[in-house]
């Protein structure tokens, strides 16, 4: 993990805030764990002076020029993130570039902390933003889950392999969380407080992409 930063108040690339800042948070998911990561997020940037609304990509199509910030959070399959968030991000990419925006990219492979891993996952993340044309403000990487019960018999014994590969839970009869729950609830704060005016001091293991450069990140091959 790196160490905290801070990130700086809105550039002039930024609209201007509302006197009520809306955020947006739009998910793709596969298993429903990152639904679940989607609703954490809403809860803590929830008060009486903001306005959050959370959108699952296959459903909804909401547009970025209606909120002043924006949280994309995805899973990694078979190393991809979900179509639907692709398109979403992709024809939306000239608006998100231009307000405050957290990509949250859920997996496992974060917990393997092999240097191997962690360089070929890299690959997966700059994939999709050069892919999409996105240059999220900040990357912010969390465990994802082993959903045993839910996937069919195939995933299941693939999901088991590589488990056991990673040292991880083989056990298929349950299912496994290892997202950081408080540690996700105060990256979801202080981008917050980014959305309102910065500058802010983001949590350990974000990566700022300030500069617009390509955004690197330890993702996983598998949610």
């Amino acid at each position: 993990m790196t160490d905290r930063f801070v990130i700086p108040a809105h550039t002039s690339r930024e609209p201007a805030v509302r006197s009520t800042p809306r955020i947006l948070i739009i998910y793709g998911t596969t298993d429903g764990h990152t639904a679940k990561i989607a609703g954490a997020l809403a809860e803590a940037l929830r008060s009486p002076g903001r306005a959050i609304r959370v959108a699952d990509a296959s459903r909804e199509h909401p547009h970025p020029d209606d909120f002043d910030g924006v949280i994309v959070a995805a899973a990694v399959r078979a190393g991809k993130y979900q179509k639907t968030v692709q398109r979403w991000v992709r024809s939306h990419a000239d608006a998100l570039n231009a307000r405050p925006t957290a990509f949250v990219s859920a997996c496992l492979g974060i917990l393997q902390r092999s240097p191997a891993v962690d360089a070929a996952l890299r690959v997966i993340v700059d994939d999709f933003l050069a892919g999409t044309g996105w240059r999220p403000t900040v990357t912010k990487p969390v465990a994802g889950a082993l959903l045993y019960t839910r996937y069919n018999w195939f995933i299941r014994r693939v999901m088991k392999r590589i488990a056991r590969k990673a040292g991880g839970d083989t056990d298929t009869s349950r299912d496994y969380e290892y997202t950081d729950w408080p540690d996700l609830r105060a990256f979801a704060t202080a981008f917050g407080r980014l959305v309102e005016g910065g500058p802010v001091v983001m949590p350990a293991a974000a990566t700022a992409n300030a500069s617009g450069a390509s955004t690197q990140e330890r993702s996983a091959a598998a949610h």
